[in-house]
């Protein structure tokens, strides 16, 4: 049953999520083809890269911040899509698990960074500073510790392991590796800011880079 609801909801999410604007920019821009792909192959290989003790209880860099920032959240959780069906394929991922891997890996977390872009750009000064720190850096921390406290949650409603498990061999691991995810997304958000702003689409040159502010 709780597998059901997990698709139901990761299926939902999708269904919202979807980006009317995706298809036909994806069609015809071959340079944009090349970076949605490209994101997808980053992803699925930080995915991979993992880390775990017990079945389920896997640590590895989401990086779905800096997707988020460079494609939106709409479409950074369709982009997800794609190592995500890979990791099903490999086996990595079980098909009762879909659905709930899906929400508290890119689902949910998308949505959360998106909602910390949209929180930085109206209520804090649109500087540069601000868009590396809070929008990519602190953004990615705490959807670091949103994915993990998620995960958590799921594990521990499945019975799948008790909550002394879940916590000594999991979430204490979740502020050791919130930094490292956040360093990661920052790295990669300053040196697009710098070198290939038109590769986010949530920076806009004369906003944080105007004199005035």
């Amino acid at each position: 049953m709780l597998s059901l609801l997990g698709w139901a909801g990761f299926i939902m999410g999708l269904w919202l999520s979807f980006p009317r604007e995706f298809w036909p920019k994806l069609k015809s821009e071959p340079e944009y083809q090349h970076l949605v792909f490209g994101s997808a192959a980053v992803l699925l290989l930080l995915w991979l890269m993992q880390a775990s003790i017990y079945d389920g209880l896997a640590v590895h860099f989401l990086a779905v911040t800096v997707l988020v920032l460079c494609h939106g959240w709409r479409i950074a959780s369709w982009i997800c899509l794609l190592p995500f069906l890979v990791l099903l394929v490999l086996g990595q991922v079980s098909l009762a698990d879909g659905g709930w891997f899906a929400l508290t890996t890119f689902v949910l977390p998308a949505m959360f960074s998106g909602l910390m872009f949209w929180f930085s750009y109206y209520y804090l000064p649109r500087h540069l500073f601000v868009y590396i720190f809070v929008a990519a850096f602190f953004a990615a921390a705490l959807t670091m510790l949103l994915h993990m406290g998620l995960t958590s949650a799921w594990l521990f409603l499945d019975g799948r392991y008790p909550w002394h498990i879940i916590q000594d061999n999991y979430l204490l691991l979740a502020l050791l590796i919130s930094f490292p995810e956040a360093l990661l997304n920052g790295m990669a958000v300053t040196l697009m800011a710098l070198y290939r702003p038109h590769w986010l689409r949530t920076f806009y040159d004369n906003e944080y880079l105007s004199p005035e502010r």
